[in-house]
């Protein structure tokens, strides 16, 4: 006979699992106590470096079945749940998601599914991926300079250039600018490239 869990996770220590255990109740499913495992993790971590999860994992058997609220409980983004969907699957456990009407992610209904939200969740990387680099080109055409800007402006980098030619020692122009060593040798260096 099938054993049924239910995963369920929140973020932040203010938030509780009880609505997503009420939810996964009214759906019809009954789950054991002990079989409920509810933990507080940020979804940028991978379902498999979850505590809670992982200890799940070492439960559950072949025929079992996992019951989760949504998608985003499962894993931080399309592919990772997809990876997690289908290690649980190699086991023989079923993946019930009740935000996509309760299918059973294993199935071919399920696959079909999973395989059209990672194809969204990878159009979308791909749109997000563009805009960047369209953003980025605007901005350089526009003369945006990038990374942080420099410690020293262009007449203390030249007056730095000439300092070293002296051959002044590094700390000591440094602390004459009340800068860092590096900045100095960073200098010395972008000089030398010209040179």
């Amino acid at each position: 006979m099938s054993r049924v869990f239910a995963y369920c996770r929140v973020s932040t220590s203010d938030q509780t699992t009880d609505n997503q255990v009420q939810e996964i109740e009214a759906a019809g499913f009954s789950v054991a106590k002990q079989r409920i495992i509810t933990e507080t993790v940020s979804g940028s971590v991978a379902a498999s470096e979850r505590k809670g999860f992982s200890k799940l994992l070492d439960r559950l058997e072949d025929g079992d079945v996992l019951i989760v609220t949504k998608l985003d409980r499962l894993g931080r983004n399309a592919m990772d749940v997809r990876a997690t969907v289908e290690r649980l699957e190699s086991t023989g456990v079923r993946v019930h998601c009740l935000a996509l009407g309760g299918v059973d992610l294993t199935s071919p209904a399920g696959k079909m599914t999973m395989q059209v939200i990672n194809a969204v969740a990878e159009f979308e990387r791909d749109l997000l991926i563009e805009r960047t680099h369209a953003g980025i080109k605007r901005a350089k055409a526009e003369g945006k300079m990038f990374g942080r800007p420099s410690a020293l402006t262009l007449e203390e980098r030249t007056a730095v250039i000439g300092r070293l030619a002296e051959g002044i020692p590094i700390s000591q122009i440094a602390r004459e600018y009340s800068t860092s060593r590096q900045t100095i040798m960073r200098v010395r260096a972008g000089s030398l490239r010209v040179a």
